[in-house]
């Protein structure tokens, strides 16, 4: 069967809101497969295990984009052949990136890429900086 308008199914719900991946729409991301991944993160908890074991000296009552919500970018960004972090200022605002973090389209931007690099680069946060960093 070779029927383009099939749904991809199984995909996790975002902000209340069902998720539907359709192949009949034209190219609207070339970052779909994060959705993927997407769901084997929120089975795993990697990023949300990553972070327990690093220390966040950020005040907590500013911190707009947890360390789970940083690194879980990080992680897709790698896996879908974004290494460079500069490429986090425009995925920030992709639409598959954010539902693949579990955010709506239309939702604040993820981290961008100073945000990342001065979490990489914090001196008190050396561990983030030996995970993937440049």
């Amino acid at each position: 069967m070779n029927d383009l308008a099939l749904p991809l199914s199984g995909l996790s719900s975002v902000g209340g809101k069902s998720v539907v991946a359709r192949f009949d729409g034209g190219m609207l991301s070339s970052n779909s497969g994060v959705l993927a991944l997407a769901e084997v993160e929120k089975r795993l908890r990697v990023a949300e295990r990553l972070a327990r074991c690093i220390d966040d000296p950020r005040c907590p009552d500013q911190v707009v984009h947890s360390l789970a919500d940083m690194i879980g970018f990080r992680m897709k960004m790698i896996a879908a052949g974004y290494e460079d972090g500069n490429d986090a200022n425009r995925l920030r605002c992709d639409p598959v990136f954010k539902i693949a973090q579990d955010a709506l389209p239309s939702g604040r931007d993820l981290a961008s890429q100073s945000t990342l690099c001065r979490w990489r680069t914090c001196p008190a946060c050396g561990s983030w900086s030996r995970w993937g960093g440049r």
